[in-house]
């Protein structure tokens, strides 16, 4: 017979204050009313000091990379309309200002949440005449980084009365919840039952999402959101849903909730 062997050790967070360009990042948020943690806490609280120390300093974030490269395309002319996202939206650090903050948002069109990747593909079918981004195309995770960066330090707040928000958030709840795999693993064994545990030489964070897309030493590039749900599935050994499925679109609408109240970090840097 074989099985899984998984050995833990309990770690707090670390008790420090985070500071990026000169701005404050909230680490630490009271719970919204329903969360299962009266305190929300960051990733950055649970990690080592060379990479908290990594994040702190814009210069030494390897992250910021794709934020400049995220600026380069955002007043890049595309499409058969001859526009850039600049031509519509001009200054991002004051049109893009909330936009880290406050997405996924209730799309009338779709029926359904829309996160900023799927905003920038529909700006660029709709208004530019260009094609969409394929899920992980270095432009998709570069310009996702830049416009979520443009909310650095503001508050998570995304708005559950709009549309039909509150009832995907009630599937992401129960996604978040649900059993899957061989290993028999949610979301919350690892990021709310575990919590504050090592495992597999990391340490468990509450699994908040402020800082995606984020960099990541061990795979030495940005990962986005989407890219880490799918990776924590399959080492559930479950089959992993398409990206911007109605499935993780459910789950990215209810993890950010769970993250109310913290400052938007993009890009995060993480092991």
């Amino acid at each position: 017979m074989t099985g899984v062997v998984i050995v833990t050790a309990s770690a707090d967070p670390v008790d420090d204050t985070l500071e990026i360009d000169g701005a404050e990042m909230i680490t630490r948020a009271p719970a919204p009313e329903g969360h299962p943690f009266d305190e929300v806490m960051s990733g950055w609280l649970f990690r080592e000091a060379e990479t908290r120390a990594t994040q702190e300093d814009s210069f030494e974030n390897p992250g910021m990379l794709a934020v400049e490269r995220g600026a380069e395309l955002w007043e890049t002319v595309e499409g058969t309309a001859g526009q850039s996202c600049a031509s519509c939206h001009q200054d991002a650090s004051v049109t893009m200002a909330n936009v880290g903050a406050t997405f996924p948002r209730w799309d009338a069109d779709s029926g359904k949440p829309i996160n900023v990747e799927g905003q920038i593909n529909k700006c660029r079918v709709e208004n530019m005449g260009a094609e969409p981004y394929a899920f992980d195309a270095e432009p998709q995770v570069s310009l996702t980084a830049f416009l979520k960066h443009q909310s650095l330090g503001k508050p998570v707040a995304i708005d559950l009365s709009e549309g039909e928000m509150q009832e995907w958030w009630e599937k992401g709840k129960d996604l978040y919840y649900t059993r899957t795999g061989q290993l028999d693993f949610s979301c919350s064994s690892c990021h709310e039952a575990s919590m504050g545990k090592y495992i597999r030489a990391d340490h468990l964070s509450q699994g908040q999402v402020n800082g995606f897309p984020t960099y990541r030493f061990n795979t030495g590039g940005m990962v986005s959101l989407h890219n880490r749900f799918r990776g924590c599935i399959r080492d559930t050994r479950a089959e992993m849903p398409a990206a911007f499925s109605d499935e993780l679109m459910a789950l990215e609408t209810y993890v950010t909730w769970r993250g109310t109240g913290l400052s938007v970090e993009t890009p995060a840097v993480r092991q």
